[in-house]
């Protein structure tokens, strides 16, 4: 099998003759069924060979669009017509999509070939990819750690070469975490920048889709295709798309906030040597570096599971046994079908969440919690709206430790949660981030460094990833 580092390269080899598109994508497929006990994937798509050979054509012939040849896999929480979308929920597991989400639709059209569906946390919701009804995912570079989540399965099938590219979601770090878990590239964009149209929805103004790579240039590449106005998505902003792929390129010298609030207490030594380390590195190529305030930061966890949950407990109201999805067999009445449809269907941690959101939603709770963590997060958004007049680029750790064990963290809940202490912010502003691989700990474990940029500023983060890796 030919190797090539992205694709810009893979389509030279595929017009010099010298890689077959249908053999690349029946390797992936063979990797697949290889590491099938990594579980990355829910569903594989034995169409993805026709499609392949289809595009090859395309290619010889020079009317291939952008992603041509482009192996990609997708988080099952989109929505790909006449295909399974189950969320990795019981209560859809029989659930066929009747149309494409539009971030989706964009990758097809670009000639991209859709290779499956990955395993993630039920309805997006988890730190570790352990809260699926399709088994955990294991992290490709120590079996007996978790890979990350909830879009673990997105990061595996990067990680372990099992596609070139994968999409994945974000609500609270769900891109990012498993990405410097896995070792890869994963970015968020901003809220607004891709459409949320055939998104199966977690938390409706946090949500994000994005794309985890290798390469800084098909983290672009893809960005550039999947954004964009989409009238199906109210949400979606109209704002003009940058042509990534090649504005990455550009080197520029930035001035980077380091906020003192994300070096605190709870920060792995090892995960705080490399990030210094890497900092002292951009120092000497002529980055500038500043210390700013972020005082909120310690209100985002709180602020962000409220939020959320109240969200979800109203996203998730819809699946009651009634509409679609699994029905419970032979109730007696209808609030009997209610309750025990949602209760054999949904997993724990979707139950907990939709408790927790329906509890601060309620009378008496909804004024001292939800619009509480309304008013911190508007408070948030102030804090980074203020450190963006100072400088380009906002410098954190991703996640307070590399990868932990699988099962450590299940019986802990308040554990869980604060593995996403570095990563939630962005969502409850709405601002782009991503996740880079610095190095390792002393064993062998990836450790990821993120950036953040004002809103619609993925630009500065792509041409400043692709300075420094």
């Amino acid at each position: 099998m030919v190797s090539y580092k992205n694709h810009s390269e893979k389509i030279r080899l595929i017009k010099e003759g010298k890689l077959s598109l249908t053999e690349n994508t029946s390797f992936f497929l063979k990797r697949i069924t290889e590491n099938k006990h990594l579980n990355a994937y829910n569903f594989v798509f034995d169409d993805c060979i026709a499609a392949a050979s289809k595009i090859e054509d395309k290619i010889k012939f020079g009317i291939a669009g952008k992603l041509a040849g482009m192996v990609i896999a997708v988080k099952d929480v989109l929505a790909i017509k006449d295909k399974p979308l189950t969320c990795s929920s019981n209560i859809l597991k029989d659930f066929t999509s009747i149309y494409t989400a539009s971030a989706v639709q964009k990758l097809i059209d670009e000639d991209a070939i859709i290779i499956g569906k990955t395993n993630c946390d039920e309805f997006a919701m988890g730190s570790s990819n352990e809260n699926s009804a399709f088994g955990k995912v294991l992290n490709p570079i120590d079996n007996t750690r978790v890979p990350g989540g909830s879009s673990g399965g997105s990061a595996v099938a990067v990680a372990a070469n099992l596609c070139d590219v994968s999409l994945g979601t974000d609500t609270g770090g769900s891109i990012r975490q498993p990405a410097s878990f896995c070792g890869i590239i994963g970015l968020k964009p901003t809220y607004g920048r891709v459409s949320r149209f055939g998104l199966t929805a977690f938390a409706s103004s946090f949500d994000s889709i994005g794309p985890f790579a290798n390469s800084v240039s098909d983290i672009a590449l893809v960005l550039e295709v999947i954004s964009g106005h989409d009238n199906k998505d109210s949400t979606c902003q109209k704002v003009s798309v940058p042509d990534y792929s090649k504005l990455c390129e550009e080197r520029k010298k930035f001035r980077i906030g380091i906020p003192k609030e994300y070096f605190s207490e709870g920060l792995h030594p090892e995960v705080r040597e490399a990030i210094e380390k890497k900092i002292e590195s951009l120092k000497f190529r002529g980055h500038t570096f500043v210390d700013i305030t972020l005082p909120h930061t310690e209100y985002s966890i709180a602020a962000y599971y409220i939020l959320t949950t109240a969200e979800a407990s109203s996203n998730l109201a819809r699946y009651d046994g009634t509409h679609y999805g699994f029905r419970s067999q032979k109730p007696s009445n209808l609030n009997e079908l209610y309750t025990s449809s949602r209760t054999q269907g949904f997993g724990s941690e979707v139950k907990r969440r939709i408790m927790l959101g329906t509890y601060v939603l309620s009378a008496g709770y909804y004024d001292a919690y939800y619009i509480k963590a309304q008013k911190v997060r508007r408070l948030l958004k102030q804090d980074f709206d203020n450190a963006f007049k100072q400088v380009d680029l906002i410098l954190t750790p991703t996640t307070p430790s590399a990868a932990f064990k699988i099962g450590e963290k299940t019986n802990d809940p308040l554990a869980m949660y604060l593995e996403d202490i570095y990563t939630t912010s962005a969502n409850l502003v709405g601002i782009p981030g991503i996740s880079l691989p610095i190095g390792n700990n002393s064993e062998g474990l990836p450790i990821g460094m993120q950036l953040m940029a004002n809103q619609f500023q993925e630009k500065t983060l792509l041409q400043f990833s692709n300075q420094i890796l």
